[in-house]
């Protein structure tokens, strides 16, 4: 579950996903409306693989925020208002099947060291770039999520000190600069300053500053647009920073990037590798953290969730 879409999976025991469904997420609303959407969804997915309820084993579901596994309810959820959610005892008493829940960027990061860019590591850190930062942690070949759920929480760490305030009520958090929506607000804040008449990206979306979105000053930047080259070195400074943070603390084998912005290819990883390589710690060492985009793209963390029943 994301801020912006509902995906539901199902899935078989080789990690292959057999059909897909989604619906959009519309929060800020009620949370039995959010379940009924989720079932909506899972219900779309198991029509196209031809199955019902009766033929699947069990629920996973990754949500943002602070993700009680054991008791089952989303304690805290920043982007989407949720406080103390009894998200397990809501779905199984809609589903009718074992319902397990996890953070959605662990989720994330479990489906990328199942079956993606992270197969092989034991020791794996992805970082998800959309509608916040979202951060999964693998030790070991388990998912680190801390001692109260809330662990991996990467995109609140502070980067800018009273820089801009960030869902969460803190300033100068990394997912304020660093997601999808940083790098909206970031264009956007760029066009303010240039005169309409001259701006390319104003144009690009015709002439309406609502349609920006996290590709607009990327391709601004490729074709180019010296406001839209600016918006991104900005964006990839910030970017960096973070992962070098990470890198410094984990030290993992692999530190996967997805989420949206990730599809960005090597025009997000080239100038951002260049920065690591400056900054990190351990520039000196032998062994150096392989830095990768995730391969599973937005599919991880449904793979990751339907995983969950160990």
């Amino acid at each position: 579950m994301g801020g912006t879409n509902i995906v539901a999976g199902v899935l078989d025991d080789d990690y292959k996903i057999i059909s897909k469904a989604d619906v959009k997420t519309a929060a800020p609303r009620p949370e039995s409306e959010i379940c009924d959407s989720m079932v909506a969804a899972a219900v779309k997915a198991l029509a196209k693989a031809n199955i019902t309820t009766d033929d699947i084993e069990c629920v996973g579901i990754g949500v943002p925020g602070a993700v009680n596994k054991d008791t089952g309810i989303v304690e805290y959820s920043a982007n989407l208002g949720f406080h103390n959610w009894k998200i397990v005892k809501m779905m199984t008493e809609r589903l009718g099947k074992p319902v397990y829940i996890e953070n959605d960027a662990n989720c994330a990061a479990y489906g990328e060291y199942l079956a993606g860019a992270a197969k092989g590591a034991r020791n794996a850190v992805v970082i998800t770039l959309g509608t916040g930062v979202g951060g999964g942690i693998i030790i070991n070949g388990e998912i680190y999520s801390g001692s109260n759920y809330a662990g991996a929480e990467m995109g609140h760490m502070v980067i800018v000190k009273d820089g801009k305030e960030c869902a969460c009520g803190r300033k100068g958090c990394w997912e304020a600069y660093a997601s999808a929506t940083g790098l909206i607000e970031l264009t956007k804040e760029a066009v303010q300053k240039e005169n309409p008449l001259n701006s390319y990206i104003l144009k690009s979306v015709n002439g309406d500053i609502k349609k920006i979105t996290g590709v607009t000053a990327f391709s601004a930047k490729k074709a180019g647009d010296k406001t839209g080259a600016r918006v991104v070195d900005d964006y990839i400074s910030y970017l960096a920073c973070g992962l070098v943070n990470t890198i410094n603390i984990f030290q993992p084998d692999v530190l996967c990037i997805g989420g949206g912005i990730s599809r960005e290819g090597e025009n997000l990883l080239g100038p951002v590798m260049k920065i690591i390589e400056k900054e990190r710690y351990t520039k000196h060492n032998n062994k150096q953290t392989k830095v990768c985009i995730a391969s599973l793209g937005n599919d991880a963390g449904v793979v990751g969730a339907a995983f969950l029943k160990k």
